[in-house]
């Protein structure tokens, strides 16, 4: 009887002391007090979501030769918590979040305050018309195929990649150009050209 009791206590004072490790290794960060290790699972209940549960559907950019354009698709949370992207990044541009509103009247283009917000175990949808990642002004034209990588910002400071590939897209012959948001945006077909 002595051996099963002793075999029952040592299996979790094994756990324990790998828990300890790992919880020690990943405390060992960078100088800069920064660290690569995987968060703990404290940490990951609040930031799984921008870490690894965001998924991002059909990304697409509308081709464009220069000035602005804008890069779309569907993005899901299929976590417990919501996602707030505070950020998008691309090598061709300087990028905003941006959204469609209306403004004495008329639909207008604008930078969307406070990011864009993906709901606990919801979609939001990146669209013409719709809020959107704008790429400024970008340095190179973007060819229908192309494939541009993108870095989204979450409120926790965390970051996730994609790419997405450039499509031709005529819609309402809507314009990504500078003073965007001081002119009325006509109704678009929500679909790029294939």
């Amino acid at each position: 009887m002595p051996s099963t009791t002793s075999g029952r206590f040592r299996r979790p004072a094994a756990l324990i002391g790998a828990a300890l490790l790992a919880a020690s290794v990943a405390a060992c960060g960078s100088a800069d007090g920064s660290t690569t290790a995987a968060p703990t699972a404290s940490a990951s209940a609040s930031a799984s979501a921008a870490a690894g549960v965001l998924g991002v559907r059909d990304p697409w950019v509308k081709a464009a030769d220069k000035g602005m354009t804008a890069a779309f698709g569907t993005l899901v949370n299929d976590g417990d918590a919501d996602v707030t992207i505070t950020k998008a990044a691309t090598e061709v541009s300087p990028m905003e979040l941006h959204e469609m509103t209306m403004k004495d009247g008329k639909m207008v283009m604008q930078p969307k305050e406070g990011g864009i917000v993906v709901k606990a175990h919801s979609r939001a949808t990146l669209e013409p018309g719709g809020d959107h990642l704008m790429l400024m002004n970008i340095a190179k034209p973007v060819k229908a195929g192309d494939e541009l990588s993108f870095t989204l910002t979450f409120a926790d400071g965390r970051t996730q990649t994609f790419t997405a590939v450039a499509k031709p897209f005529t819609g309402a012959q809507e314009s990504y150009a500078p003073g965007h948001g001081d002119s009325p945006m006509p109704e678009m077909s929500m679909s790029p050209t294939a």
